[in-house]
């Protein structure tokens, strides 16, 4: 881990958002940032009225050194096992923004959209082009989404080899319309 060992643990609020939904759990960890290094997929909630209705909630708890984990929690310890080893793990645990070409594989084989798009350090979207054939783009932000989970962990070493820079994005962004503008 990253923080000093001599750290005194902190209980963290932990979500998992899986879109229409979301596991809690109660994590006793140094740092939040020791949460989302030892997790894949999480985010730490710090909102406090969320933080003070979690408290009547019953919760599993868990320590971020244990063995053993919570239902859940368990999993996404061992996928972030599985990415720490490998080359680009964390490398943008740090940034405050990045920008990405993602391709969205939907079950349709026809429909393989490419999204880029702008991420901040909680990776939530900012902005987003959704690439269209032989089209400007269709441009959106947070006004646009009803929802708005976080999409990236930036800790997944897949993310290093989908960066763009902030120019392509921009020039990207730029030439694109709102849909109802089309």
């Amino acid at each position: 881990m990253t923080d000093s060992v001599a750290a005194p643990l902190t209980r963290f609020l932990v979500l998992h958002d899986y879109g229409m939904g979301g596991s809690w759990w109660w994590v006793h960890a140094r740092s939040a940032r020791e949460v989302r290094e030892t997790f894949a997929d999480v985010e730490v909630v710090d909102s406090p009225d969320t933080v003070e209705r979690a408290e009547s909630w019953d919760l599993d708890e868990a320590e971020v050194g244990a063995t053993a984990m919570p239902d859940g929690l368990d999993g996404l310890k061992a996928k972030r096992d599985a990415q720490r080893g490998r080359d680009g793990f964390g490398a943008f645990a740090d940034r405050e923004i990045l920008w990405l070409r993602r391709r969205w594989d939907y079950e349709d084989e026809d429909d393989r959209t490419v999204y880029l798009m702008e991420v901040g350090a909680d990776g939530r979207r900012l902005r987003q082009v959704e690439l269209t054939s032989g089209g400007p783009g269709l441009k959106s932000d947070p006004d646009d989404w009803p929802l708005n989970p976080p999409v990236v962990d930036l800790f997944d070493p897949d993310l290093v080899g989908m960066e763009i820079s902030r120019q392509e994005f921009e020039g990207a962004w730029l030439r694109a319309r709102h849909e109802e503008a089309l």
